[in-house]
């Protein structure tokens, strides 16, 4: 009997006894779901915030003040609170750091700035903040319309600014070339319109496109210059392999600027953003192992209740079995038609499965900002775990099925 009669019987059988098999589908289809639902939303988590993590770029960091307190190795071990980062360190870092690299120095300003332009306006939740020259390039932040601020330009302070899609869209209808050299408001201040940054969206709530950048004097001139004032730098090396040697000489030279004696620990941090996303996919191998653990005990539940099905199937066909075998059929025959019809109910619910995986997997990452993501690695692994199941499910009642005597089922009430 060629294999297609037999699939053609498989679906015959599984339409003759429809609410059972849907019921038993179900059952595999909550069970592909559970495992990749959870790790489609892992993946896309990590994802979204590999993104955001990485816009410093694969071969460069960060230098920024270490938050909260920090131990100090002077009388006593007293404790004290790391202090900013100050103009004059950040220029002078820039200045002295002879390293082949690209150092790029911003400023935090405010997070909820408004901008207005004629009578349009944005709400108040622009992120404003300051940047030299090098700050686009370093950050990776790719310019679409127009320029990135010139030397002359970030040392004189002058009021000029590169604006974030969003804020295209909300004072210029979209349009970018009109909002080159347009005048627009930051907060009562100001400003020229440089240059237009390319759409990025938004990465875990953060949008970089509602953001606003003006040169460094200018926005350290409007906050004030105080010690309190919190500037950061950046470092881009055109090699991924003087990575290392990059970050150990910006810490030798920091320190001294910082007035930091031998032994004393680091007041500030170096954030590179492979090693960050590398961290990150490590903690995520453990929260994949877990999800997985739970789906697959979900499977388990469902194999052990599609195995009870396909007996009780077996012991109701009984007398079909024996006139199959009376017609001519084999034991071959008849293990793979039962083993046929557990492997397609098995199929037909991961496919289910994986569909409702899939979106309620990218539920949480798409409300986080994140972005819609296929995971084609865990749809292969669920059609795996579908046939895996189906076969270990079916096959012991398939072999039941065939090794009955033809004699005795026909005899079967």
């Amino acid at each position: 009997m060629p294999y297609s009669e037999i699939l053609s019987m498989a679906f015959k059988n599984i339409r003759a006894n429809m609410l059972r098999s849907i019921l038993t589908l179900l059952i595999i289809a909550f069970g592909i779901m559970a495992v990749v639902g959870i790790l489609t939303s892992i993946d896309a988590i990590a994802y979204s915030l590999s993104d955001n993590l990485s816009n410093l770029g694969a071969n460069s960091f960060s230098i920024e003040r270490k938050w909260g307190e920090v131990k100090s190795n002077r009388r006593g071990k007293q404790q004290k609170e790391a202090e900013p980062v100050t103009y004059k360190q950040a220029m002078e870092f820039k200045e002295r750091f002879d390293f082949p690299a690209k150092v790029a120095v911003g400023c935090y300003g405010t997070g909820n700035a408004t901008v207005k332009f004629g009578e349009e306006k944005t709400n108040p939740n622009v992120t404003f903040n300051g940047a030299d020259e090098n700050f686009m390039d370093v950050k990776g932040v790719e310019i679409a319309m127009g320029r990135n601020f010139s030397k002359l330009e970030v040392e004189s302070g002058a009021p000029v600014a590169v604006i974030g899609s969003d804020i295209v869209k909300t004072l210029f209808k979209g349009n970018s070339e009109k909002a080159l050299d347009q005048i627009i408001t930051v907060n009562a201040h100001r400003y020229r319109v440089v240059g237009v940054m390319a759409e990025k969206g938004s990465s875990m709530n953060e949008s970089s496109d509602r953001k606003v950048y003006a040169p460094l004097v200018n926005v350290k001139a409007i906050f004030g210059a105080g010690d309190d004032r919190d500037y950061f730098l950046m470092v881009a090396v055109p090699d991924a392999t003087t990575l290392e040697a990059a970050q150990s000489e910006a810490t030798g030279l920091f320190r001294q600027i910082r007035g930091l004696r031998p032994g004393e620990e680091d007041d500030f941090k170096l954030f590179a953003s492979d090693s960050i996303v590398a961290i990150l996919k490590e903690n995520t191998v453990t929260l994949r192992f877990a999800a997985a653990a739970i789906g697959f005990i979900t499977l388990l539940g469902a194999a052990i209740g599609l195995m009870n099905i396909m007996l009780v199937s077996v012991t109701e066909r009984t007398r079909e079995i024996g006139i199959t075998k009376a017609l001519g059929a084999t034991r071959r025959v008849i293990l793979l038609l039962f083993l046929t019809e557990a492997i397609t109910i098995c199929q037909i619910g991961g496919l289910f499965g994986i569909f409702l995986g899939i979106l309620i997997g990218n539920l949480m990452p798409l409300f986080m900002g994140g972005h819609f993501l296929i995971p084609w690695a865990w749809m292969f692994l669920g059609f795996a775990l579908c046939m895996i199941v189906g076969v270990v499910s079916g096959f012991y009642p398939a072999l039941k099925a065939a090794r009955l005597d033809p004699i005795e089922s026909l005899r079967y009430e």
